[in-house]
């Protein structure tokens, strides 16, 4: 069940779930559909500046002017290339999904995997499996990308998918598909790189760059784009020229 969060200064966000779903666009980064609901509501979500190791809940907006600066400057730092081809792509290059042996990324090797990590992070009201304090089958999940509350379960587990916020597909045209296997399983796994979200949102988006698909909720745009830009930064890895423009633009530049 989906419903829209009241227009208040409410609780926390966060939840946590998650099936390994990489891309699909079909929302244009400016256009197409748009959300009037904001993100996550303020509390122990954190912005993206606040959070640069990814271990904190949600994504807050970016709203201060002064933040909003700070953001148009990494995001004008960042480099840019055309894509390179898809060839040779496959989701296992990035390593099995969710693994937890991901050695160099937060939660790595806690006995725990990469998606029950991140809806422990991102959860309310969580409820584990009988036995277990790792395997989330309910929670409350506040979805940054739509604005709405979700109470997922998981028997209906696409509602909540982990978004890679930079895409793998989108990673492995830009370069990755030279990196070593540890450096591409360390990007598919660190939590700075993960978001719990709507399903739906994450199906729209697909291996698409922020040029081609923004958030629903325009509020939390600017915000997404620090955080693929943080992404990008810390791999060494170049966006495209469009890609980069759209950024900026969503934080005022």
């Amino acid at each position: 069940m989906i419903r829209r969060k009241p227009h208040r200064a409410a609780a926390p966000a966060a939840a946590l779930a998650g099936l390994v779903l990489l891309s699909g666009c079909a929302l244009p980064g400016d256009g197409g559909q748009e959300s009037s609901g904001g993100p996550a509501p303020a509390g122990r979500v954190a912005g993206p500046f606040r959070n640069p190791d990814g271990t904190r809940p949600g994504l807050a907006p970016v709203t201060a002017e002064a933040e909003r600066a700070r953001a148009r400057a990494l995001i004008d730092g960042l480099a840019t290339k055309g894509r390179g081809p898809r060839t040779g792509y496959a989701r296992d290059a990035f390593g099995h999904a969710w693994m937890d042996k991901a050695d160099g990324v937060p939660f790595a090797r806690n006995g725990c995997d990469t998606r029950n990590d991140l809806l422990r992070r991102d959860g309310r009201d969580l409820r584990f499996r009988d036995g277990s304090d790792c395997v989330v089958v309910a929670m409350t999940l506040d979805d940054p990308y739509t604005g709405t509350t979700i109470d997922w379960r998981k028997q209906k587990a696409a509602e909540v998918q982990i978004d890679h916020v930079v895409p793998l597909s989108y990673a492995w045209q830009m370069g990755a598909s030279r990196w070593s296997d540890a450096k591409r399983r360390r990007l598919a796994n660190d939590p700075l790189n993960l978001l719990p979200v709507q399903g739906r949102a994450n199906s729209a988006k697909g291996d698409s760059g922020p040029a081609s698909w923004l958030p629903p909720a325009k509020g939390i745009r600017c915000a997404y784009a620090v955080r693929f830009a943080q992404v990008a930064e810390k791999y060494e890895l170049p966006v495209t020229a469009p890609d980069r423009t759209a950024m900026a633009r969503q934080c005022g530049g």
